[in-house]
């Protein structure tokens, strides 16, 4: 699985969590890029995720996130660990 394949499995989460039915990610896309995207809906989305993925973060893995292409890196390395 690949960072774009990733992306577009994180489209529809993104688009419930946030209810922006319109919103369209791409690896460089930023929390401040996003209407909405604030600190609770952050909690949100890393928890729909780690659901979705059946995977838990770290809190200083999710630090050095600095976009949704650095999200989709870390979901590949950590379910290939």
């Amino acid at each position: 699985m690949n960072s774009t394949e990733i992306i577009a499995e994180l489209q529809p989460i993104f688009a419930d969590i946030l209810d922006l039915p319109d919103l369209r990610l791409t690896a460089e896309t930023t929390a401040p890029d996003v209407e909405g995207w604030d600190s609770l809906a952050h909690i949100n989305l890393v928890g729909a995720i780690e659901k979705h993925y059946k995977l838990k973060f770290a809190l200083g893995e999710l630090q050095d996130l600095n976009n949704v292409g650095d999200m989709a890196n870390l979901i590949i390395r950590k379910l290939g660990a």
